[in-house]
């Protein structure tokens, strides 16, 4: 599980449509990652082909020099742990059954201890015995997030190090649970999982990751440290809206939006809506 995750002219199309393009990627274990950019810039597509959920058009993922492509369902899940950005659960499963799911078929203390860890990790000890359908959109994912936890953890104490793969984890979360899974992915990282997570938020993933991938209409247009990458050139030209970065006591840059560099009215998406 320790060998790095490669990407080698990794490319996506479908109807038409070119969703990933030529993507290089040497991904170490350990790594902290996010990938940020533009709706619509191919950043789950691009986290979806990292995981194996989908196959290149073109191109090749690879874990430990092996294409994805060539491990079974079961001996993946046995590396790489995903959270998916839609998880829609009709049934009235409990808290504790779908985190116990992440166990597959370890049963007896060893899950046991994983799923009591992984709920006390999300706070929602308390509510283990709950429906899940009757919790908020914000508890649910906690929970699925307490689920590939729990898939992560067990995998590794058998296999070593793996990789947890992140769809937009913090959507539907208050500020301080964003935080807390953020802190949560760097414990992780710092004990030797992989970690990459799709982001919305750039102050957040500056906090998060150690690496910020920038997609833009399908490419990879940096690739580089938060401090390298997040500049007001960058903002502009992949995110079309001009804002000063600043710089926070640690060092880490940090955006503002409410605060442009143009006055409200001014900026080109502005003069665009107006023709």
């Amino acid at each position: 599980m320790s060998a790095p995750l490669q990407a080698i002219a990794a490319s996506f199309a479908t109807g038409g449509a070119t969703l990933v393009d030529r993507i290089d990627l040497d991904i170490a274990q350990g790594e902290l990652i996010a990938i940020v950019g533009p709706n619509g810039a191919g950043k789950s597509t691009l986290l979806r082909m990292l995981s194996g959920d989908l196959r290149p058009t073109a191109g090749s993922i690879r874990l430990g020099g092996r294409e994805l492509a060539c491990y079974s369902p079961r001996e993946l899940a046995k590396r790489r742990a995903v959270l998916a950005q839609h998880i829609t659960i009709s049934f009235p499963f409990t808290v504790d059954e779908i985190v116990r799911m992440g166990a597959g078929e370890l049963a007896g203390h060893p899950a046991q201890t994983a799923i009591d860890a992984a709920l006390q990790e999300v706070g929602l000890t308390d509510f283990r015995f709950r429906d899940i359908t009757t919790l908020s959109g914000g508890e649910q994912q906690r929970a699925h997030f307490a689920r590939v936890l729990v898939q992560l953890w067990t995998s590794e104490a058998a296999r070593g190090p793996g990789t947890l793969l992140l769809d937009e984890p913090t959507s539907s979360l208050d500020i301080r649970h964003q935080l807390d899974l953020a802190q949560t992915a760097r414990r992780c990282a710092r004990n030797g999982s992989t970690v990459i997570a799709v982001l919305h938020d750039m102050n957040l993933a500056a906090r998060f990751a150690d690496r910020l991938l920038v997609m833009h209409k399908g490419a990879l247009a940096a690739d580089g440290p938060p401090c390298s990458v997040i500049c007001a050139d960058l903002l502009a030209s992949i995110f079309d809206v001009e804002l000063p970065v600043r710089t926070g006591p640690d060092g880490s840059p940090f955006v503002l939006p409410q605060f442009p560099s143009q006055p409200e009215g001014s900026g080109r998406s502005e003069r665009k809506a107006c023709r």
